[in-house]
């Protein structure tokens, strides 16, 4: 690209200088470079909703776009520095399951970032997201070959949000992935697999409220009626007419819900299911 396309997500927030000095980093090496925030109000060391995150607004990007994400407990620690080649983009991210959905859905090339001269010196231990990930992806940005930074590897880390667990038949504990503006909770159980669910009896058990009934519309639903959508994330989402469904059910992103079908023909779908997707990370 001759003006070359980095994203930024991040859970430092706005009210401090981080997001700042990382976007001066950058535009140090490459002043060419666009500068996208993707979302800097991630939740405080949420890797699942970092994950869904940059997952979704990634895929609307064009072909060579620089994707950093910085949501990072384990700065300082032995964690490593990822620079990931999927899809026909890049990733820059630690290495802790922030990328789990990225490679998911792609062949990825994973390198460890090891090349201490693409560096801003010195590294402070507290904030390699101004240090290591915003030089490296300028570098990246400004043409220098993926291989410059470091070696590829095959042990990096997946998560484990991104399906629900069996929990028995017909079944699973699942997840809420993120909590949009509007209150939705989104969940990790993906609209295809459990498309089912529309013509069967079912009880998703959220906080201290239980769902059960299905919708293709928000405006379906009663004022302050729990129920459950397929979201256009591809995943399904616990919603309410107008309201918010995480301050109804007092859900934040990260925990954890109980879905079981009810009906015979929903149970029976059900165990197809678990037979189908037995085995899948």
């Amino acid at each position: 690209m001759k003006r070359p396309l980095i994203t930024l997500t991040t859970d430092f927030g706005l009210a401090d200088h981080f997001v700042a000095a990382m976007k001066g980093v950058i535009l140090g090496i490459a002043p060419q470079a666009r500068i996208v925030d993707i979302s800097h109000q991630i939740e405080p060391f949420a890797i699942a909703q970092a994950a869904f995150t940059l997952d979704q607004a990634a895929r609307c990007f064009p072909p060579r776009s620089i994707h950093v994400a910085v949501v990072d407990p384990g700065v300082g620690s032995a964690r490593r520095p990822l620079l990931v080649e999927a899809g026909g983009q890049y990733f820059i991210a630690p290495d802790n399951g922030l990328l789990t959905m990225i490679y998911a859905r792609t062949q990825p090339r994973v390198r460890v970032i090891s090349a201490q001269r693409y560096f801003r010196h010195p590294v402070s231990r507290t904030f390699h997201g101004r240090d290591i990930f915003a030089p490296v992806a300028a570098h990246l940005a400004i043409g220098t070959a993926p291989a410059r930074f470091g070696k590829v590897i095959s042990d990096y880390i997946r998560g484990k949000f991104e399906h629900p667990a069996q929990a028995g038949p017909a079944r699973w504990r699942a997840s809420i992935l993120a909590v949009d503006r509007f209150g939705n909770l989104i969940t990790n159980l993906p609209a295809a697999d459990f498309a089912f669910l529309a013509h069967s009896r079912f009880r998703l058990k959220a906080g201290g409220r239980v769902v059960q009934r299905w919708v293709e519309s928000y405006s379906e639903g009663a004022p302050g009626e729990l129920l459950l959508i397929a979201g256009s994330s591809g995943y399904l989402e616990i919603a309410t007419r107008q309201a918010s469904a995480a301050r109804l059910c007092g859900c934040a992103a990260g925990d954890s819900i109980e879905l079981r079908c009810t009906g015979a023909g929903g149970a029976k779908t059900a165990v197809a299911l678990t037979r189908t997707t037995a085995g899948r990370e």
